[in-house]
């Protein structure tokens, strides 16, 4: 049996993550805290909690990640090695999810929470808290993503007008070094920032 999540579509994902991947892309050339490689939509908070987005085709996604200190679900390995009860975090799902689990456990990393989308977000029934919310991934909602950036670039570019953020994330990764640039100023490479959301066209989402 599965649980509907109440969560954006990917669709309504995307431009959050491209508008927060612009500015880690603009800081640096490391790929720390958000990109999008292909199919791979990838969020981490530098401190050890992470999502990643799949896109298996068709409109499917399928969603993995951790928050290492405060994930109560155990699955696979992790589960002997804490020496807590496992959760089944694949149970009652279709099988195309289970090979990016399965590779988030083959690499050796903890998973605390496995979400497939399919026209809507579901995930396995169970009652432990699996760390999702403390994520904090900037793709759940605007106000959330807005927050997250202003305090990514205060140092940079001191207190940032919130209505440039907004026009970042309204513009669905289709971001133009413009766009980064009233958000950042003529700190850091707005060029980077915005080739880094621009990877988020790479697939189409539903």
């Amino acid at each position: 049996m599965l649980v509907t999540m109440n969560l954006p579509t990917p669709a309504q994902m995307r431009g959050r993550l491209a508008a927060f991947a612009a500015i880690c892309g603009a800081q640096s050339r490391d790929r720390r805290g958000c990109f999008a490689d292909g199919p791979l939509w990838h969020f981490d908070d530098w401190g050890g909690n992470w999502a990643e987005l799949h896109h298996d085709g068709g409109g499917r996604v399928v969603m993995v990640g951790n928050d290492h200190e405060y994930s109560e679900t155990y699955f696979g390995p992790f589960a002997q090695m804490f020496s807590e009860p496992e959760t089944d975090l694949l149970a009652g799902a279709p099988q195309w999810w289970a090979p990016y689990a399965q590779q988030v456990i083959a690499g050796g990393e903890r998973l605390g929470f496995v979400y497939g989308f399919d026209g809507a977000w579901w995930r396995a029934d169970y009652d432990l808290y699996d760390g999702f919310e403390s994520v904090g991934i900037p793709a759940t909602d605007d106000a959330h993503c807005v927050d997250l950036i202003s305090e990514f670039v205060k140092d940079a570019a001191g207190k940032p007008d919130p209505t440039a953020i907004e026009a970042l994330i309204a513009a669905d990764a289709d971001v133009t070094v413009e766009h980064v640039v009233a958000v950042i100023g003529d700190k850091w490479n707005a060029a980077a920032g915005a080739a880094a959301a621009r990877a988020f066209l790479a697939v189409e989402v539903a």
